[in-house]
């Protein structure tokens, strides 16, 4: 028993540790692959023209009008969810009062 005991210690400990040799190889790499990013993705030379600095051209417009009619399809449809939401509590709100209505007429019912 005693050994079993050990050797399932044994296997934590291992298990363990190499964990922990994994959390600091993804964070080591996390670190250098950030200050890689920041270094060298930083750079205006990266950057298309239509969004580092270029005139305001029709394609720009374009963007910006894709964006609004995004937001706008977006809003509609969580729009269309909070009134969907909204008349399912209005309806459970209307049969709970009909279901009080009827049980306190059949209670009135019996007490007469």
């Amino acid at each position: 028993m005693t050994l079993r005991l050990a050797s399932t210690s044994a296997l934590r400990a291992t298990a363990d540790k190499s964990l922990a040799q994994g959390r600091t190889r993804l964070i080591f790499v996390a670190t250098w692959t950030a200050v890689f990013v920041a270094i060298v993705g930083g750079s205006s030379l990266l950057a298309c023209p239509v969004c580092f600095g270029a005139e305001e051209t029709s394609m720009i417009d374009g963007a910006k009008l894709g964006v609004f009619v995004m937001l706008a399809i977006t809003l509609a449809v969580q729009g269309g969810f909070v009134g969907f939401f909204l008349y399912l509590r209005k309806r459970a709100k209307r049969i709970a009062d009909i279901e009080l209505d009827s049980e306190w007429s059949d209670l009135q019912r019996v007490s007469r």
